[in-house]
Parts: C-alpha cells; structure tokens; sequence
C-alpha cells in the first residue's frame, strides 16, 4: 500500500483523471502520513518542487475523511503576490473536492471581504496583518470565523522566522488558537533553512503535538551547474547575458532597481527582448511583466529580490545573478527557479562586475558547495511585538484584565524570555505615558495610544511588519542600492562608509524612521577595496572569502578570466593566513586586525578594545582599526584580554538613535529598548569561534 492510498478516495480520483498526474512526487508521497497523522512540521524541498501539493493535498484529505465545515484551513504567504499566484491554484482544488477556498488581503475589495464574512469558505488564504485586522475589527464575529479551524500553512516560512514579522504571526496564532479552542496543526514550507530543527520548535511552540522535519529525499536532482565570470561592468554583463544562451528564458537578479533598470535598458539596446520587475513599479505593471515574460521564450527577466519568493514565470532555462547576493539561502532560492523540466539541471551563472564582488560570490558558491545554509535565527527579546500585542488584544476583547492579557500570548518562546519583571516594567511604562489607561484592573487605549496608533482605524498597529528590515541608500535622489538596517545599529566613532555599486560612500545622515540613509562619495579609506561593505558580512561569508583570497585552490566553476583576476588580487593579500587572524602595524603605525569575522562580531570587539585600550576603534566585516597613537605591543595586550572573556556576556555599542527606527519604540523603556538592540547585535557563538583562533601580530614595514 503506498501512501497516496491513504488519501481521500475523491481527492485519489480527481488527482489522477480531473488533473491527469500519473503519480505524486517521491517526497510529495513521503510526507502524507506524517501530515494525516496531525504532526507539526517542517517540509523542506526545492524551490517550485512542489511543496504546497505536498502540504495542501493530505490537509484537504483531513477536511474530507474528517468533515471539518466552515473554515478549517488557513494558507498563509509572506507577500500578497504570492498568494495571488496560489488563489487559483488552491481555488481549482477545492472546486473539485466541492469545497471553497478565498483569498484576503489588502487589495481585496471590500464586497469579496463581507462574502468571506456572511459564507467562510473551507480554506482562505492571507497575510498575518489581515489576520489581525480580522481579529481586532468590531465587524468580524472572531468567534464564527474561526471557530472551527484546525490547520495552518505557512509557507516561505523562513521569510517570517528571521525577523520580527515571525513573532507577530506566532501571537496571532496564539490567539486564534485559543478562539477556536483547539491546538492547531502548524506546517511550515521552505527551500532554505540550515536550522530545520530549531525552526519547528519555533514554529510549533507551547503546542503538545508530536512536531518533525521533513527534509528532501536524496537524488540525482540535486546536482547543479554553477558558473563565475568577472565581467567588470553593467554594460559588459548585458554583453554575455546577449551572447549566451539565446532562445532560451533567463531570469536575471540585480541587488537594486536603478541597476535592474540600467541592465534592461543596456539588453533592450542589444535587442533582447527584456522585462523589468522590481517593488518600485505599479501592481498592475509587475503583472503584466510576469504574465508576459511568463508565456514567451526567447527573452529576458530583470529582477530586483521581488522574485527570489515562489511566485511561478513559467519553466526558466537559466538563471543569472549580477554580482553576488547576501546569502546562501537567497541564492538558493533563485537557482532553484531552473531544472523544473525533465532532463534539465538547476544552473546559475555569476557575472561579476567588481573585484570585490567576484570573491564575495566565489565565497558564497564555496560555502554552498559544502552545504552550508545560513540558520534562520529570530531576533531576540522582542519586547516591542509585545506592546503592539498587548495593544491588539486590548482593541479585540474591548479592554483586557491587566493579570490576564499576558495568558493570550505564553506560548509564544519569544515571550517567554521576557521576565514577568519586565513584562511589567513595559505596562508601567505605557501606562504613564498615556499609551494605555487602567481602571479596576483592566487596561484599556489612552489619549496618547489613540493620538499615536488610533488613525485609520488603528491601521498604525498592523501595517507595520510588511517592510523588510532594509535602508534605502540615498544619493541625492539616485538610490544606490539597499542595506540591511543592522549596518546601521551599532555605534561608530568618525564617518561611517559604506561600499555600494563598487565605490565608497560616507554616510551624511540616517532617517530612521523612513529607513533612508543619505551618503556623498568619499575615498575609501584601508588596505581593502571593499573595506566598510554596504551591508554587513556575517562570520561565515568573512571567514569563507578569507579562505578565498589565502589559498592557492582555484575552483571548476570559475571562468579563466575569474581565475586570472583572482590570482591577481591574492598577491595583494600574500601576508593573509587561512588558520590565523593578524594584527598588522603598518608603515604609517596605525594597527589594524584583520579577523574576517563579519561585521556583528567585530562591533562587538570594538567596544571591547575601546574600553581596553582607552581610544576608539573603528570596524568592518573584515577589520578592526586602532588608533595611530597606540603601539602594536599595547593593541597585543589588549587583544588577548578581550579573548579570554566571555563572549555571552559581550555587546557592542548601540546607536541611540536607533530606537527611533524601531516600531513602537513610543511604548518601550529606553533601557529595554537598548538590551534589545544589544542582544539582536551579539554573535557570541562567532566570537567564541574567533577566539579559538589564534592571533599573529606582524610590523610590516
């Protein structure tokens, strides 16, 4: 007996004669008992590898053998796009097991919103920001409409775990749960985790159910073809992208959407049939780009990260990336657009247009090479997500007990790291601010929480998640590109560079609060081309581009024009040591140490070192600097008392200003605000492995 088996008879019939499938897929049979079993899970699979199938078909087989009524299922995506691209997907499934699936988010109409209400359908589709809309709007019967749920999927969960968006769909989980009075059964999709394990326990929760993993079964689809070629420029990658592979469907990644318009124009001028996609363009005009790149053939996509998500353009041939991106995991997602057709490999090629770039992105395919995937790890102490709950609960039950509110929100782990002195502490603090008001014990909106969040029908409390964690780089009103905003939080004495589109910038002025940071050229300042990286670097892409740059090895997937720019630059880097960091005294006396270990340890250790040393240090991804009055004897001593520290108990400086930036920061003590942005900084478990090794100190004259 195979799995497909155990499902539904009808769901049987019409898999087989309405949607003509001979079979499911291996991994796609693999997992439907663990899901008729109830189980939370993680499913991991390739991207377009079928994993909504995977989760959707043995949930609507429960639906059926089990009779759930009403609203039983919600699907949940990370961006409206996607569960657009889902609705008729899911919709078509339903209508053939005589069920109904509806889609809700922000630009649904408000008629299609009153039918949801008046007639739940079996499954709806939606972000956690609707969910909560429909959670705190006086409109909505919670009651009625969730009454009778029982599973959640989530997919692209990897999308939400890493910032604090997760923690605000775990709350809202939370609270519909105990509306509907039961445990519900949570399944979370992805292509991308490093950490599955830790993930289903982040995602499952207090939950008692059994929880698991389910990872991809091994197969000869998992070989790639990937390819680096340093092309030097824009206009010289536009070039290749015209000579290679014509006829076929290639899909193009840039890091911002002034390039992504510059190299459509540049392919168009080569005649290429090309589209653009990126978050600056109207709803309506990505449609029609996707739609039409889509059902052509013999053409060209350009796309900023508004495609790396799931949202299907057709069987691609190839796919193309300009310089590198920031993770394994986000490379991983784009590639995985290809060898969706039988006999056809997964495949990317890098073309690099600066130096830099070409070993950030040998660095990158190392790293993949090896399997590594960057964990998914939720920030810490999310103490502002818990304002906003609290204030969500108080506009759903119209007023909540000021001993009971927290009891909605336990099983969230995030949560449960918050002391219940500090859980106090932040209602104290709304309290005398005029964010809430208490009368007899239970808490209620005041003045300055209505002046401050009350607009648009509190609209204020739930839009805020849908921005990514990301700054805009402003010069003048050209935009450069973006950078994650932890470049910005720790704090840096003297100018802060940056590197974007293979030149230094100086940051001039950062708008926290509209996440726009203002930069003017400058000379970059150090030994590196790249030294002061736009957006900060984490331990293992440091670490693996100094393995890069301090071996001899050169890799099959480089070109023999990659190769020969690589030889180049590591005879400017022959001092560097694969086993080893160096403290380098220079000819002009200043120190620098060169860790390689990313930007969050190394703002770590300057605080450190400035506090050893009495004089600030200046840092990087790769360096740290000290100043030039300091001696190299002095800057050893201070080093190897910073390493024989613990590096739990170590945080780097945080700009100030940075509350500002944060969400709620109105309801939080500034002390919990700062501990939070510490905590969110640290990488101890880097540092400790910075400190393992060992430290040379060189004068070079």
């Amino acid at each position: 007996m195979s799995s497909f088996d155990l499902l539904h008879p009808a769901l049987q019939h019409h898999i087989v004669n309405s949607l003509g499938w001979r079979e499911l897929r291996p991994f796609q049979e693999a997992v439907i008992p663990q899901i008729l079993a109830g189980k939370h899970l993680i499913v991991l699979a390739p991207t377009a590898g079928g994993k909504t199938e995977a989760a959707f078909f043995p949930v609507v087989s429960r639906m059926l053998t089990e009779e759930w009524n009403g609203l039983s299922v919600l699907y949940i995506c990370p961006i409206k796009a996607l569960l657009n691209n889902l609705d008729v997907r899911l919709e078509g499934y339903c209508r053939l097991l005589g069920r109904r699936s509806a889609l809700w988010h922000g630009d649904v109409k408000p008629s299609a919103r009153k039918k949801i209400l008046r007639e739940p359908p079996d499954c709806l589709l939606t972000t956690p920001e609707s969910l909560e809309v429909m959670l705190d709007s006086p409109n909505v019967d919670a009651q009625r409409l969730f009454g009778n749920l029982q599973v959640v999927i989530i997919d692209e969960i990897h999308a939400f775990a890493g910032d604090d968006r997760g923690w605000h769909l775990l709350s809202v989980l939370e609270r519909i749960s105990r509306i509907a009075g039961r445990e519900l059964q949570r399944l979370g999709l992805s292509a991308t985790v490093g950490n599955p394990e830790t993930l289903v326990d982040w995602l499952a929760g207090s939950c008692k159910g059994p929880r698991d993993v389910f990872l991809p079964l091994a197969s000869g689809s998992d070989a790639a073809d990937v390819q680096l070629d340093y092309v030097g420029s824009l206009s010289n990658a536009a070039v290749v992208i015209s000579r290679l592979h014509r006829g076929e469907k290639r899909l193009v990644f840039v890091d911002s959407r002034a390039r992504a318009e510059q190299l459509a124009a540049e392919l168009r001028r080569l005649e290429i049939t090309t589209f653009v996609t990126h978050s600056s363009l109207s709803q309506e005009q990505r449609k029609q780009a996707e739609e039409a790149f889509a059902s052509r053939d013999d053409c060209a996509i350009v796309a900023t990260s508004v495609l790396e998500l799931g949202i299907d353009v057709g069987n691609l041939d190839r796919v193309i990336q300009i310089d590198s991106p920031p993770t394994v995991s986000s490379f991983l997602q784009r590639m995985g657009r290809t060898g969706r057709r039988a006999g056809t490999l997964r495949n990317c090629l890098f073309l690099a247009t600066k130096e830099e770039m070409l070993i950030q992105a040998a660095a990158l395919i190392d790293l993949w090479s090896t399997g590594y995937v960057e964990p998914v790890q939720p920030p810490s102490l999310p103490y502002h997500i818990l304002a906003q709950q609290l204030m969500a609960l108080i506009l759903q039950e119209s007023g909540i007990g000021q001993r009971d509110w927290f009891s909605w929100l336990s099983g969230v782990s995030g949560f449960q790291s918050i002391s219940p002195s500090q859980v106090d502490q932040l209602v104290s603090s709304m309290l005398e601010r005029g964010i809430l008001w208490e009368d007899s014990g239970i808490l209620g909106m005041g003045q300055s929480g209505e002046e401050t969040y009350g607009r648009r029908n509190f609209m204020e409390l739930f839009s805020v998640f849908l921005s990514p964690p990301l700054f805009s780089v402003l010069y003048g009103r050209q935009e450069l590109g973006y950078v994650d905003e932890m470049t910005f939080l720790s704090k840096q004495e003297g100018p802060r560079i940056l590197l974007l589109g293979g030149r230094a910038w100086q940051v001039n002025h950062i708008d926290w609060q509209r996440r726009k940071a203002y930069v003017e050229p400058t000379e970059s300042k150090g030994r590196t081309r790249w030294q002061g990286s736009g957006q900060g670097l984490n331990f293992q892409m440091a670490q693996s581009m100094k393995q890069i740059l301090s071996t001899d090895l050169n890799r099959d997937y480089l070109s023999q024009r990659a190769t020969q720019y690589l030889t180049d630059i590591r005879e400017e880097y022959a001092w560097l040591d694969p086993a080893s960091s160096i403290a380098i005294q220079t000819g002009g006396q200043e120190v620098e140490w060169w860790t390689y270990a990313g930007s969050q340890v190394n703002a770590t250790l300057a605080r450190q070192l400035s506090q050893q040393t009495r004089h600030d240090v200046q840092f990087d991804s790769f360096t740290l600097t000290f100043h030039q009055t300091l001696k190299l004897q002095d800057i050893e001593v201070a080093i190897k008392a910073v390493c024989q520290r613990d590096p739990n108990e170590m945080y780097p400086s945080i700009e100030e200003q940075a509350i500002d930036g944060l969400k709620f920061s109105e309801c939080l003590p500034r002390e919990l605000a700062i501990e939070m942005l510490e905590h969110r900084l640290q990488d101890s478990e880097s540092t400790q492995k910075l400190f393992q090794q060992p430290v040379r100190f060189v004068i070079q004259q």
